[in-house]
């Protein structure tokens, strides 16, 4: 049984950080692309970030510079650290793990973590 456990969200003031884990079982991580979502509110579920088998990121525009997604396949790990945060990154964090990019969102899900930044 696949599971992603996301790990490391919470409350914090505009221009500090924080680092999100997603702890992955059940699939032979280093063969999957991870992927890192968020979806505020009342708005559409986006991409944050991802993170290719062999190790390539993108990163949409809003979050380049500041957040980092990187991997650590001995331990089955996707992180994202998160510097400069703002309140519009205020969200639900979810991972994602996939064989491809292309169907990242018909792949496996975590259950979130809520990220919420104060002005």
């Amino acid at each position: 049984q696949v599971q992603l456990i996301e790990s490391g969200g919470g409350l914090v003031q505009a221009g500090g950080s924080l680092r999100l884990s997603c702890a992955t079982s059940g699939l032979t991580f280093n063969s999957y692309a991870m992927g890192w979502y968020r979806q505020a509110p009342g708005k559409e579920r986006e991409a944050v970030a991802h993170i290719r088998a062999f190790g390539s990121t993108y990163y949409q525009d809003s979050v380049k510079g500041r957040f980092t997604i990187s991997r650590d396949n001995a331990k089955n790990t996707v992180y994202l650290q998160m510097n400069s945060l703002k309140p519009e990154d205020t969200a639900v964090y979810y991972c994602a793990a996939s064989r491809n990019i292309a169907s990242m969102t018909q792949g496996y899900w975590g259950q979130g973590t809520q990220v919420t930044v104060s002005s």
